[in-house]
């Protein structure tokens, strides 16, 4: 987890989290399952240059799936990171 592209993966932009960010002002992104809350927080800040007030962290378990019925097998493990930024930040990503 040397960069902070590595610890912040991509953002997670879905009707539920668009909807967490328009009321609540959560921004939600995938993070390297190896990160830390203070290594999420200090990427955040400085690539985007805001001021994170808190974080959250979730692994989220590989869902099952299917090829065509004859082989089955699990969607990759994946870390989920919700975060709130202090009033007035904004990140762009978000906004279009």
């Amino acid at each position: 987890m040397a960069t902070l592209h590595r610890t912040v993966v991509r953002p997670v932009v879905t009707e539920k989290t668009s909807a967490a960010y328009q009321a609540r002002g959560e921004y939600v992104f995938e993070v390297a399952n190896d990160a830390t809350k203070p290594a999420i927080r200090q990427a955040i800040e400085r690539l985007f240059g805001v001021k994170v007030t808190g974080v959250w962290t979730m692994n989220m378990r590989g869902k099952p799936r299917r090829s065509m019925g004859k082989t089955s097998g699990l969607r990759p493990m994946w870390k989920k990171a919700i975060v709130t930024l202090q009033d007035g930040d904004k990140i762009d990503i978000f906004e279009g």
